[in-house]
Formats: C-alpha cells, sequence, structure tokens
C-alpha cells in the first residue's frame, strides 16, 4: 500500500492507489451523494450514520459528499435539528473515520460545501453577497473574506466549496444575478483571482484553506431572457472575449475545480461540451484540476429531461466523461449507469481511470490521507469569531452605494436630526438582508437597518426618537399597513424608507424543487421571496405596493431617503426623480444594520461602486456600458442610456481628476511581440493622473481605466474596463496614480479565436465611472 507513504511522490500515489482499486471503487470516486442524508442527529450533538451509508462506504460506492453541513428548506435542516459549530466538526471526523477504516483501501472522503458569502452551515458568519462584495471594488478586501470564510469551512472538515460565481450579467432580471460579481470581465476577474488566493492560499493542505470552484462554465448569465439555465445565444469569439475571460484568468491563478452550468451555448450543453471542458480548459489553459457537473446536471442530457441530446443514462454518461467530467454533484447517473456503459463499451477503463485519478489527486493535494481529522475546538473558536463579524460589517461599509443626495441630505447629524421613521417591509426583517445560500440564523444574531439605526442613536441617547412601521410586504399588493405608516412618519423629521426585494427561502411544502433545491415561483402572498435561484423576473420594478408606500409618504413633504435591499438593480424612475438620497444596499450580509448606519450618519464614507449598469426601464435590456456602436442609440419612447452607469457611485467627498500623461504615445507592435517578458504582462508603456480631495471630508475614490479600440478587424465594445485602483484622501489631499499598459489591455479575440494585438490608435478613458472621464490616446504601430 505504497499509496499511504507521504515521501512519495503525488503521482506515484495516485497510480499505485488506483492499481489496487476495482472499477466499482473508481467509480465511487466520481459520485456525490447529499452528505445531510447520511447520518442522523441524536440528542447529545451526536450524530449516527445510516446504514444505507455505512454499506455504500464498505462496497466503495461513495468518493465525496455534498454539503454534509448545508442547512436551509431544502435539507430540513433548522437550527432545532443542525450541528454547532464544534458538533458539525465532530461529525464530519466521525464519517471521515468510518469511511477510513471500514472502506477496502481506506480513501477518505471529499467534503464540499455551499460557500457563496459564507459557509451555509448553522452558525457561521454571513457575509454580504457577490455582488456587493463586488461593489467594494476592494480585491484585496474580497480575498480577506474569502479567506475567512475558508478557515470557518476547513475547520469544521469542509475541504470544498462550490464558488465563486465567475458569470457575467446580460440581463439582470435572472435572480442569480446577486450570485455574481456584475456584467464586466476584467472586474469579475480580477475578484475570482482575489477569491482562489483567499480560498486556496499557497497550499490545499492547510488547516485554513479549501478548493475553488469556478462556476458556472460557461455563459450561465446569458441566457435568453434571463431565465435560469435558459439556452445561450453566443458566438465563440464573445464567448472568449467576454464569458470566458475570469474563469482563465482564475485557472491561471491556480483554481483547482470548475463547475459545469446547465446551459446549453448554440445547441451543446455544457456538461458534455468537450470542446469547452477537453479543449479549451485543459489543452489551452493548462487546467489540471477536476471538473464537477452542477446539481443533477447530467440526466437532464437525457431524453424527455431537458436537453434531450441521448436517449439513455449510459450514453448521458458516456459522452460527460468523454468530455471531461470527473464528479458527479448530487445525482446518480454515474453510480446507475457507468457500469452499464463500460460493458457496452460506450466508456473506456482509461476514461475512467482518469477520471477517477483526478479526484483522488485532489484529495491526496488536500492532505486528506494524511491528516484526514480536525479539532472540533478550533472549529468553535473560529466560527463567528468578533474579527469575522468585523469583517464582515467592513465588506458592507465599502461595498453600499450611494446613488443620489439631493441639497446634501445625508449625512444625516446623529445629534440634531430630529426623530427619524424608519418605514419599509425590508427596514426589519433579517433574512431579507441576506441573500440566497444563508442558513437559518438565531434571533439577534442579524442586525436589520432599523436595529443599526436605533444602536447608532441610542449611543447618542437618542434610541427614542427612532419611529417604525413596516407599511407593507414584498410582494402583498395589499395596501392595509399604509395609514400606519403614514401615521408614523407624520411624527418624524425624516423617513428612511426601505425597500427592495428577498432571496429568503421559504420553509413549507411545495416552495422547494426537491430534485436541486431551487426554489419555485409561486403566488404565496406571504413569502417575500422574488430573487434567487429559480426565481426570475419579468420586471425589475418594486414587487406589491412599495412604489405606493413610497408615493404616499412622498406626500408627506418631509425629506425622504430610500435604502434599497435587493438582489438584482431596481428600476423606478419615479423613486430616482423624487427621492431626497438613494442607497442601493445590495444584501449586506449580517452586520448591514450597523454599516448601514454608519453611512447615514456620516461615521463611514460610502465608496461602492455599482458592478452593473442600471437601466430606466426594463425594456431598455440588455444594458451594459460595454456593448457595441451598432446597438443603436433610442427606442421610440427612450434611449439605451442607463439611469445609473457602471461604476458610478457618489461620495460625501468631491474628487477632481486633473489631465491624463502618457509616458509613451507611440508604440511598436514588434516591441511587443518580441519583449522578453511573458507577452502578456510586459508593460507597454504608464498612463498617470492627479486626484485631488476638493471637498470637506476624507474619502476613498475609485479611479477607473477604460479603453478604447478606435478601429480594428471586428466590432470592438464603446470602451472596457482594464484597471482601477481605490485610493483614500483627507481633504485637500492630492494623489498621483499611475497605471501601467500592458499588452493583455490591449488584446482581443480575433476571428480565428485568437488573442491577439491589432495596431492602430487607442484611447483611455481616466474617471471615476464608465460614463465620465478624462481621455488621452495613444498609437500602436505596424
Amino acid at each position: 500500500m505504497s499509496y499511504k507513504d507521504a515521501t512519495l511522490p503525488l503521482q506515484a500515489r495516485v497510480q499505485s492507489l488506483l492499481a489496487q482499486m476495482t472499477t466499482e471503487e473508481k467509480i465511487g470516486q466520481l459520485v456525490q451523494p447529499f452528505g445531510w442524508k447520511m447520518f442522523t442527529k441524536n440528542e447529545d450533538g451526536s450524530i449516527t450514520l445510516t446504514e444505507a451509508f455505512k454499506q455504500d462506504v464498505r462496497e466503495g460506492r461513495i468518493g465525496a459528499l455534498y454539503a454534509a453541513l448545508r442547512a436551509d428548506p431544502w435539507t430540513e435542516v433548522t437550527l432545532e435539528t443542525g450541528l454547532s459549530p464544534r458538533e458539525g466538526a465532530e461529525a464530519l471526523n466521525t464519517i471521515q473515520r468510518y469511511a477510513i477504516e471500514h472502506s477496502r483501501l481506506g480513501i477518505p472522503i471529499m467534503f464540499g460545501e455551499e460557500c457563496s458569502h459564507g459557509h451555509m452551515a448553522i452558525g457561521a458568519t454571513v457575509y454580504p453577497v457577490p455582488l456587493l462584495a463586488a461593489s467594494t471594488w476592494n480585491p484585496e478586501l474580497y480575498e480577506r473574506m474569502c479567506a475567512a470564510v475558508a478557515l470557518e469551512t476547513r475547520s469544521q472538515g469542509g475541504v470544498a466549496t462550490y464558488s465563486p460565481v465567475l458569470d457575467i450579467v446580460r440581463d439582470p432580471r435572472w435572480g442569480r444575478t446577486e450570485e455574481t460579481y456584475g456584467e464586466d470581465p476584467h472586474l469579475a476577474a480580477e475578484l475570482a483571482v482575489a477569491a482562489v488566493r483567499g480560498l486556496q492560499g499557497k497550499s490545499l493542505a492547510a488547516p485554513d484553506r479549501v478548493i475553488a470552484t469556478l462556476k458556472h462554465f460557461a455563459g450561465y448569465g446569458a441566457s435568453e431572457g434571463g431565465r435560469n439555465g435558459a439556452p445561450v445565444h453566443m458566438g465563440l469569439r464573445e464567448l472568449h472575449e467576454v464569458d470566458l475571460h475570469p474563469f482563465r484568468k482564475a485557472v491561471e491563478a491556480g483554481a483547482a475545480s470548475v463547475m459545469t452550468a446547465y446551459n446549453e451555448i448554440d445547441g451543446i450543453p455544457c456538461t458534455s461540451n468537450d470542446y469547452l471542458l477537453d479543449e479549451v480548459l485543459r489543452k489551452q489553459w493548462g487546467f489540471d484540476g477536476f471538473v464537477i457537473t452542477d446539481a443533477s446536471a447530467m440526466n437532464m442530457l437525457m431524453q424527455d429531461h431537458g436537453h434531450n441530446v441521448v436517449e439513455t443514462g449510459e450514453q448521458a454518461t458516456a459522452i460527460s466523461l468523454a468530455a471531461g467530467i470527473d464528479l458527479e454533484m448530487s445525482g446518480y447517473m454515474f453510480s446507475r449507469y457507468l457500469p452499464a456503459a463500460l460493458e457496452q463499451g460506450l466508456v473506456s477503463t482509461e476514461q475512467l481511470d482518469q477520471a477517477a485519478g483526478r479526484v483522488l489527486e485532489m484529495k491526496f493535494k488536500l492532505g486528506l490521507f494524511d491528516r484526514p481529522y480536525v479539532d472540533p475546538q478550533v472549529a468553535a473558536d473560529v466560527i463567528h469569531s468578533p474579527s469575522h463579524i468585523e469583517l464582515a460589517r467592513e465588506v458592507a461599509r465599502e461595498g453600499i452605494i450611494l446613488l443620489k443626495n439631493d441639497a446634501q441630505r445625508l449625512p444625516l447629524d446623529a445629534t440634531a436630526a430630529g426623530r427619524i421613521a424608519v418605514i419599509g417591509p425590508n427596514a426589519n426583517k433579517p433574512y431579507n438582508q441576506l441573500g440566497d445560500y444563508t442558513s437559518p440564523q438565531p434571533a439577534g444574531k442579524i442586525v436589520t437597518p432599523l436595529e443599526g439605526i436605533r444602536a447608532y442613536l441610542a449611543a447618542a441617547g437618542r434610541e427614542e426618537d427612532v419611529l417604525y412601521a413596516p407599511g407593507c410586504r414584498i410582494k402583498d399588493g395589499s395596501l392595509e399597513g399604509i395609514p400606519y405608516a403614514l401615521e408614523v412618519a407624520a411624527q418624524a423629521d425624516t423617513i428612511v424608507l426601505v425597500l427592495g426585494g428577498s432571496s429568503a427561502r421559504d420553509f413549507g411544502e411545495g416552495t422547494i424543487d426537491l430534485r436541486t433545491g431551487q426554489s419555485l415561483v409561486h403566488e404565496s402572498e406571504e413569502s417575500d421571496m422574488e430573487s434567487g435561484e429559480g426565481i426570475d423576473r419579468v420586471d425589475l420594478t418594486l414587487a406589491g405596493a412599495q412604489l405606493e408606500l413610497f408615493r404616499q409618504l412622498q406626500e408627506l413633504g418631509k425629506p425622504l431617503i430610500v435604502v434599497y435591499i435587493n438582489g438584482r438593480p431596481v428600476a423606478e424612475p419615479h423613486i430616482d426623480e423624487q427621492a431626497d438620497a438613494i442607497i442601493e444596499a445590495w444584501y449586506p450580509g449580517q452586520e448591514g444594520g450597523h454599516a448601514l448606519a454608519e453611512i447615514l450618519f456620516g461615521e463611514v464614507n460610502p465608496s461602492g461602486r455599482l458592478t452593473l449598469s442600471i437601466p430606466r426601464h426594463v425594456g431598455q435590456l440588455p444594458v451594459y456600458y460595454n456593448a457595441r456602436a451598432t446597438r443603436g442609440k433610442r427606442y421610440l419612447e427612450i434611449d439605451l442610456t442607463p439611469a445609473y452607469p457602471f461604476g458610478y457611485g457618489l461620495s460625501y467627498t468631491h474628487f477632481e481628476y486633473g489631465e491624463p500623461a502618457i509616458e509613451s504615445a507611440t508604440i511598436a507592435l514588434s516591441s511587443i511581440n518580441n519583449s522578453a517578458t511573458q507577452a502578456d504582462q510586459a508593460i507597454l508603456t504608464t498612463v498617470s493622473i492627479q486626484i485631488t480631495n476638493s471637498g470637506q471630508r476624507a474619502g476613498h475614490e475609485v479611479v477607473q481605466l477604460y479603453i478604447t479600440d478606435v478601429v480594428a478587424s471586428t466590432t470592438r465594445p464603446a470602451k472596457q474596463l482594464k484597471a482601477f485602483q481605490k485610493i483614500h484622501l483627507h481633504p485637500g489631499e492630492s494623489q498621483h496614480i499611475t497605471f501601467p499598459i500592458t499588452a493583455e489591455h490591449l488584446e482581443m479575440v480575433n476571428q480565428a479565436l485568437n488573442r491577439t494585438i491589432e495596431p492602430g490608435t487607442f484611447r483611455i478613458q481616466l474617471g471615476p465611472n464608465s460614463a465620465e472621464g478624462k481621455t488621452i490616446t495613444f498609437t500602436v504601430t505596424p
């Protein structure tokens, strides 16, 4: 059993183990059933393994477990039936010990967990959703957040997370918009690299690191009509240039796993797309990790199950394995059909060995053969620690966006603001500010906007000056709560109206897809959920009676500050025009109420910037800043400009931009091709600009650099984000910012699908958002 010798080279251990495995044991390594179904919880917090699980282990039929510690309505794990951080670590030790001691070869289990914005387990820290984290425009901060998530997950025994989500959003009606970084491939790539570094660190064997799984590969955010998993109509050139870009950069950063998307691209399902999974991912990019399907995606290939590209399960497993699938998430296809596919000659032994070898290799890299267990005391100590709670607040502070501030209504004066009415359906609904993929939360853990404002004013001895009324629900059209809200607001000097949406999953029979865990669209008036996985909308307006609540409060003539807590952009022109101030808080996580209060009262100067263009009307969709000139200029009723452009966000201070300067305005293409440096990273020239804080408050500015390829052999976007820096300046302070311009900044994907640089004129825009800035040009000569 030389594979147990930790001194041997990695591949020697893998091959030694494969040589001793039966066909059934190899197939078992490709199987990942639902982890929470493998045990029951005892009264003392320990677990009892099911007999079915024990038998599968003894017969070598399980290689990994999906979401053993996941708690939500799908798993039916609640605060009462779930496991505490210490109990969770002990439970996974129990499962692992049985697998090692009772399987023939002692192969450990790989535990994969959901960690989109915190480990989806009882007790874990709940961070802001990725859309808000991206709005910080601070990759270093996001890397710290991902590292904290990795620590909490690995401390309980989880070794893989199914994040980050790298889908580029083209239609924000899509319910999973909140899980993404927005509409731009460069920003998504920067954050993807930060996520890989934070989650994986320098060694997967480290006790505070987990596997990063890049998803959904690929094009998932460009689905038809913004419907989840719908077909994607996109040419390969655009696919490479836009949707694949963040995946490529994350693979270059060392990502260990990739998850396929549910959708098809030009009629080819991603789960069986050998061009994507083999030609691009492995041969072109050199990916050496493993590929996992999305939940139950493989059976969608079969007749009458979705894609309908094959008739039988044997054929579905064969084309998936041949394409490059190594592990099946929470499905039954490999275990049920792969043995027969082998017998029928649809699958070769070499293909099976390749997939099983990739999974085993990852287990060795994780150190599971040498250090399979965790210390439950560490889990108890690090999960939801004070430093992680503070980090959750820090991310929320930097990601909340000030969209409007007429007459400088904000910040409020904590000592002289008078009475404040906090109104709205999201003012005091804890789950509504957390986003999808969140576990049950105990009372008092989540700080709502109402609680954050009360706590802030309590410190000034003014807690009684905070009034509250919900006014309405998120989706319910009833107006019955509005009269009381008006009565409360009439007693106040300022109104803070908290509107938006909700991705809070519902407890109750019939609201969850029992196969995939997606929430189902239903008409229950009691449910607030209008976003999240499986909840796509036909519109971007506020649901229910929320707009009417705003209209009636507006008639009171009092200062009216609107706060959106939501998972997708809101298009409400009346509110844009009439509100005195507007704050976009997305889903700000457990500390969102505190962070919001600090911004409202000026302790924190808002520095979040949009990563999505917010349309004025749903009929403008798709609306994204890096569109092409050929898209046209307007409809009959409205032009194509958004209400708020990509990169936009206000501050309580003002920043002035000087004139940009470029080191060299002419670059020879031959010098790029002959550079001794790796072509992509070769510095061709630099551009610089001076930024001055001309206001009265210290604050952050996000300096954004966009490049336009003026004439090219294929039509080009009007502009593309290529670099950014987030800087902090005190009043009167100036800073000289320099950006290196590299070969990669000038690249395009040509008709042959090669990344190349063409000679011609390039225009650089330096400014605070995609719609404004100072420009300078340079030329690339042949």
